[in-house]
């Protein structure tokens, strides 16, 4: 991680550290931290825009970063903090919420657990600018077979495909 921070600081201008606003656990908001990996933006232009494989708005060394999930590391201290955990449902930003609240059904459904680092939505390639309606379904599963046994398939996924995937950018 401090090698990383370094590496951003070096080659490209603004803060090591991404803060951004997220939806937890009983649709609280909370600070979600990742390594820096785009040129810094306006907050209107951060809060409503998906990143793409092709993304403009990415560094060459967050491009890097973002292909093996290395910005994903500082939610280690979201984790410490009790935001999220290590797995679960990704969060969302609260203007996404908003618009899939009412768009898909049961999506509201994930705020009933903490949200994590990684899932069984990610580690079954659904990340990045894919289908949302997957997603949740993927979510939903997770949450209704919960068990120890399926949080350890899904940690040894993410070592083996998850941290770095196709969609991962």
């Amino acid at each position: 991680m401090i090698l990383t921070a370094l590496i951003i600081k070096l080659t490209s201008p603004g803060p090591i550290i991404f803060k951004q606003t997220r939806v937890g656990l009983h649709r609280r908001k909370f600070e979600m931290y990742k390594f820096r990996s785009m040129k810094v933006q306006t907050d209107e232009e951060e809060k409503v825009k998906w990143t793409t494989k092709d993304d403009p708005r990415k560094t060459r060394f967050g491009n890097f970063i973002r292909k093996t999930s290395i910005d994903e590391l500082p939610q280690l201290f979201n984790v410490l903090k009790g935001e999220m955990s290590l797995i679960g449902p990704r969060p969302e930003r609260p203007y996404f919420v908003e618009k899939f609240r009412e768009e898909i059904p049961k999506y509201m459904i994930k705020h009933h657990v903490r949200p994590g680092i990684t899932g069984w939505a990610q580690v079954n390639g659904w990340r990045g600018d894919t289908s949302i309606k997957m997603r949740i379904e993927h979510d939903i599963y997770y949450i209704e077979n919960w068990s120890i046994w399926l949080d350890i398939k899904i940690l040894f996924l993410t070592l083996f495909k998850g941290f770095v995937h196709r969609n991962a950018y």
